[in-house]
């Protein structure tokens, strides 16, 4: 039997100036999200859309969300298999259209995982898994758009 989780979130909007939404320039984008014993997040939308570039929107934690999700399954696939990572970086970068009416949508993300291992003989199994941390990913699963990967694999010392 399939198992459900449930996750709960707080968000805020901290933009009001004064007088609401009475137009489009009349309140900032700013809203704080809030999860029961994690520290505060402050967030706004794309600098764009008249958001504060500061803080993280609503994109930037949607490509983060998927490339964290990616890496702790294919770290936790690894670990199953053997294989050693040493380190792990991702260039994520996700591909959003914009349409005319002010609508839009994710329509590609790419994870650039740059991975060290520690056994040069693992690099290919190793690049092998990121097809099954994909499939495996809760996030990425979960989307109507492709996320592909283009992984960077080397040894510790090659």
């Amino acid at each position: 039997m399939a198992k459900q989780h449930i996750y709960e979130t707080n968000l805020v909007w901290v933009g009001n100036k004064g007088s609401g939404t009475m137009d489009y320039r009349s309140y900032d984008r700013d809203f704080t999200v809030e999860i029961d014993g994690k520290d505060a997040l402050s967030g706004s939308s794309d600098s764009i859309f008249l958001g504060d570039k500061s803080k993280y929107n609503p994109e930037d934690l949607m490509l983060s969300s998927v490339s964290s999700c990616h890496m702790l399954w294919y770290l936790h696939l690894c670990s199953k298999n053997g294989i050693v990572v040493i380190e792990y970086k991702d260039r994520a970068k996700g591909t959003m259209t914009e349409m005319p009416d002010g609508s839009g949508k994710f329509t590609e993300i790419l994870l650039r995982p740059e991975v060290v291992i520690s056994k040069p003989e693992d690099i290919s199994w190793a690049n092998s898994l990121h097809d099954e941390a994909n499939r495996m990913c809760f996030i990425a699963s979960s989307l109507n758009f492709p996320v592909k990967h283009k992984a960077v694999c080397i040894a510790l010392g090659v």
